[in-house]
């Protein structure tokens, strides 16, 4: 009987096994004004054109701990898109919600640095311009929708878990929980114009497609008020032109209630009774 060798013993055990795809960072994406981290994970069977999804962890959070928190890769696996996992070594690991930079288009700010980290990702991989998603729970819902106001032409769509309005922090110290300023993530109170005129000015030169967004948000959060959630709504259902046309309770679980604007394909909000902060 033909023994195989040591080497080709390993090589079928590593075949059997498969090269499993991890978390990588990478450090030269491009300008990086605020010097945060990018952590990308490329799935084995990678698909044709791949989308790419932004994925922001929330403050105190880490890109490997949000990675491991969310279910996000094993999709990746089954349907070879590519998850950007950014990290901020800044504000007590919270994002750059409040600064000029960050809320407006090309200026610079955590925001840039996550578009250029966007950029890369399209050119190495040959991905797909026309699917790059946002999403993220706490500081990463609220950087979700800074990224979708100011770079409404780079995310196509994304999903804000316990999150505020665009610019709800605009000119803050901070953006921390222990920031001096609570205003924000209490609630703060303007009229939908208002919020939809803070959008146009990150952005003046934009008429575009915007970005489709879903506002998840837990009714028991007593870190983040609901009420930053209906903010929020108010400011999206103006700059995409879209009503409240539909509320339909139990949908996507018993706990929450689905409200609908339009037809439900640019803009739809969630709300999960007896759910607290993060509301995943």
């Amino acid at each position: 009987m033909l023994i195989p060798s040591p080497s080709l013993l390993v090589l079928t055990a590593l075949a059997a096994l498969g090269f499993a795809a991890s978390l990588v960072q990478v450090e030269d994406f491009g300008a990086n004004p605020t010097n945060i981290y990018m952590y990308i994970y490329v799935p084995d069977k990678l698909a044709t054109k791949p989308a790419v999804i932004v994925a922001m962890h929330q403050c105190g959070g880490s890109a490997p701990s949000w990675y491991n928190m969310t279910k996000l890769p094993s999709y990746a696996d089954s349907n070879g898109f590519i998850l950007i996992y950014p990290g901020t070594p800044n504000m007590d690991k919270c994002w750059d919600i409040n600064s000029a930079d960050s809320l407006t288009h090309g200026q610079g700010g955590d925001a840039l640095g996550i578009v250029n980290m966007v950029k890369y990702t399209l050119t190495k991989y040959n991905a797909d311009a026309s699917k790059v998603y946002a999403m993220g729970a706490s500081s990463g819902a609220m950087m979700t929708n800074v990224l979708a106001e100011s770079y409404p032409d780079v995310f196509e769509a994304g999903a804000a878990f316990s999150g505020v309005a665009f610019a709800c922090a605009a000119g803050d110290v901070s953006a921390t929980p222990i920031s001096p300023n609570q205003t924000c993530v209490q609630g703060l109170d303007h009229t939908a114009e208002q919020w939809a005129e803070f959008v146009h000015n990150a952005y003046p030169d934009y008429s575009g497609r915007r970005t489709r967004m879903m506002i998840v948000h837990g009714l028991a959060d007593k870190i983040v008020r609901p009420q930053a959630a209906v903010e929020a709504l108010k400011q999206w259902s103006t700059v995409l032109n879209v009503s409240l046309t539909n509320i339909i309770e139990g949908v996507p679980s018993a706990a929450y209630t689905q409200h609908i604007y339009g037809n439900g394909t640019k803009l739809q909000g969630m709300f999960g009774a007896g759910v607290g902060h993060w509301a995943l």
